[in-house]
C-alpha cells in the first residue's frame, strides 16, 4: 500500500470505530470480560480519543507530512512492537506509527490488552487483505530490523539486553504530576480528578502526586474528586484502597479522604492504585521539576504544556517519553 492509502485506511479505522458496529461491540464486551479494570466507560473513553485525536483524515495527512515518509517503501524493514496492557489500547501510536511509516509489523500485545489491538487490525486485513503478509502477531519477536518495546523497569532491562543490536526505543516506567497554585477553580479541578482518576490511575499520563503551595485547602479538590465514588464499588480498587487504608492506619501515618481517594504526603513520585501523594512547596520551578525527574515523569499537569483534564488525551504527536516515534521510524 502506498502512503495514501494507508492514511485512508487508517481514516476508515476510526469511522469504524465511531459507528459501534455489533461487531466492534462484542470486542469491547470480551475485553471488559477477560480484564476487570477495563471498565466500559473507560474502554469507550479510550477508543473515543484514538478515533478523535489520531484517525481523522487531516490529522493523519498534517502529521505524516512532518515526516520523510516514502510513498512507496522499496524494501521496507520489519519492526518488532512489545506492546503494554496497563490502559485500553496503549500501545495503539506505536501500531499506527508503525503502519503509517510503511513497515512491516510483528506485534506482541500485552495479555491483558490483546483483544481490541486484534479485532482491529483483524478488520484492516478484511478492508485490505495483502495486509496480512505485514501486519503479524507473534508471542515472541524475533528476526526483526528495529524494536520498539514499552514495559516495566524490569522488563525493561531486559529488551536493554535483548534488542541492544538493534535500533530500538525501550520505554520503562513513568508517571506525571501535577502542580497546584491554589487558586485553581472547581471547573480545574474536575479536570484534574480526570487526571488523576481516569483509567483507575494506571496509565503513564495518570497523575501520581501533586505539588501544592504551603497552606494549601484540600477540601475542594476532595469535593471534585466525589465525581469517581463510583469506583468504591469496583472490588479490585476497592481491594486497592481497603490495604492501603489499613497499612496507613496501622502505621499511624496522617492521611486524609473522601472515601475513595487516600492523600499522603510523600515525596516519591510513584503511588500505589487509590493513593495520590502530595507534596508543599514555597517555591517550584516546572522546567527544573522536569529536568531533574527526566527518566520518570511522562507529563505535568497544570502547565501550560498539559492543562488539566488534557494529561490522557494526548494529540498524535505526543510521544510517548518525548521520543520521537515517528523519526526513529523513518531513520532506517
Amino acid at each position: 500500500m502506498n502512503l495514501e492509502q494507508r492514511i485512508l485506511l487508517l481514516s476508515q479505522l476510526g469511522a469504524y470505530i465511531d459507528k459501534n458496529a455489533e461487531a466492534w461491540q462484542a470486542a469491547k464486551n470480551k475485553t471488559t470480560h477477560e480484564n476487570g479494570w477495563f471498565v466500559p466507560e473507560f474502554v469507550d473513553l479510550a477508543c473515543k480519543n484514538i478515533s478523535l485525536h489520531f484517525l481523522q483524515e487531516q490529522t493523519l495527512r498534517a502529521f505524516a507530512s512532518r515526516y520523510n515518509i516514502a510513498d512507496e517503501q522499496a524494501a521496507s524493514k520489519t519492526v518488532g512492537i512489545v506492546m503494554a496492557g496497563n490502559i485500553p489500547l496503549v500501545g495503539f501510536h506505536d501500531f499506527l506509527c508503525g503502519f503509517l511509516s510503511g513497515h512491516a509489523l510483528l506485534l506482541k500485545p500485552s495479555s491483558k490488552d490483546e483483544v481490541l489491538i486484534k479485532h482491529l487490525v483483524e478488520k484492516m486485513q478484511e478492508w485490505e487483505p495483502s495486509l496480512a503478509e505485514h501486519i503479524r502477531f507473534a508471542a515472541q519477536l524475533k528476526g526483526c530490523d528495529a524494536y520498539i518495546a514499552t514495559g516495566s523497569n524490569n522488563s525493561g532491562r531486559y529488551f536493554d539486553y535483548y534488542f541492544r543490536n538493534y535500533p530500538s526505543i525501550i520505554r520503562k516506567n513513568r508517571t506525571s504530576v501535577a502542580v497546584l497554585t491554589g487558586n485553581e477553580t472547581t471547573e480545574q479541578l474536575g479536570l484534574l480528578a480526570d487526571d488523576l482518576m481516569l483509567y483507575f490511575g494506571l496509565g503513564c499520563r495518570n497523575v501520581s502526586k501533586l505539588y501544592v503551595p504551603v497552606g494549601y485547602n484540600f477540601q475542594p479538590l476532595l469535593k471534585a474528586l466525589d465525581s469517581y465514588n463510583w469506583m468504591a464499588d469496583h472490588h479490585k480498587y476497592k481491594n486497592n484502597y481497603d490495604y492501603h487504608l489499613a497499612i496507613h492506619l496501622l502505621n499511624s501515618k496522617y492521611y486524609m479522604t473522601n472515601g475513595v481517594v487516600l492523600l499522603i504526603e510523600s515525596q516519591q513520585l510513584f503511588s500505589p492504585i487509590s493513593q495520590v501523594n502530595y507534596e508543599y512547596y514555597t517555591t517550584l520551578d516546572t522546567k527544573e521539576l522536569l529536568m531533574q525527574h527526566a527518566d520518570e515523569l511522562q507529563c505535568i499537569s497544570g502547565s501550560t504544556a498539559t492543562g488539566f483534564g488534557h494529561a490522557q488525551a494526548p494529540g498524535i504527536a505526543d510521544f510517548a517519553d518525548g521520543v520521537d516515534t515517528m523519526q526513529f521510524l523513518t531513520s532506517f
